[in-house]
């Protein structure tokens, strides 16, 4: 389905969009998700919207990194001191909120819903890495908590191809609405 009407307080979610990950080796060059996020932000912000910027980060004994028995462990990650810095190609702007999650679910043990909800924000358009954990967790909780979704399918990658397209075709659109940037950033336009 497409994208052709936002929500009247609609906000651009960024996940992951940092050092640490953006330099991965994803299924879509992270390049151009990170233009692309880039062209999200300048339209919500034309708009007067906040954008929220999510990033993960661990404490320096890593002991707030979940812990589990699991048959596919992530791909082990050099955590280099710039990891959990942002990517300067989205440049940070002062109204942007910042968000800082310990997991994949960037309202999960974070304040983003009461920070979205006292600015009576009702729609979310999410882009970022990787689509399978992050962008598709965050739908997740955001549709459970009432939010009206919508995703950048351009503007979000994955390290593993099967993982992006699965949560692509099958998963985010029982989840969102899917569609491209620049039908996004026409969409917010109109608003």
């Amino acid at each position: 389905m497409s994208v052709d009407h936002l929500a009247d307080r609609t906000v651009v979610v960024l996940i992951d969009l940092q050092k640490g990950i953006t330099a991965l080796p994803t299924v879509h060059p992270a390049a151009d998700v990170v233009g692309r996020a880039a062209d999200l932000a300048r339209a919500a912000r034309t708009r007067g919207l906040p954008v929220v910027r999510v990033r993960v980060a661990f404490s320096a004994d890593r002991g707030d990194v979940v812990q589990g028995r699991v048959d596919a462990p992530p791909p082990a990650v050099a955590m280099a001191a710039d990891f959990a810095a942002y990517d300067e190609r989205v440049p940070l702007h002062d109204g942007d909120i910042r968000i800082t999650k310990r997991g994949w679910d960037a309202f999960h043990g974070t304040e983003l819903d009461l920070q979205l909800r006292r600015r009576r924000i009702t729609g979310i358009v999410l882009a970022g890495i990787s689509t399978s954990i992050g962008v598709e967790s965050t739908a997740r909780t955001g549709r459970e908590l009432g939010y009206e979704i919508a995703v950048a399918g351009d503007a979000v990658t994955d390290l593993v191809a099967a993982a992006h397209d699965t949560s692509l075709q099958i998963i985010l659109p029982r989840l969102a609405r899917i569609d491209t940037t620049a039908a996004i950033v026409d969409a917010l336009a109109r608003q």
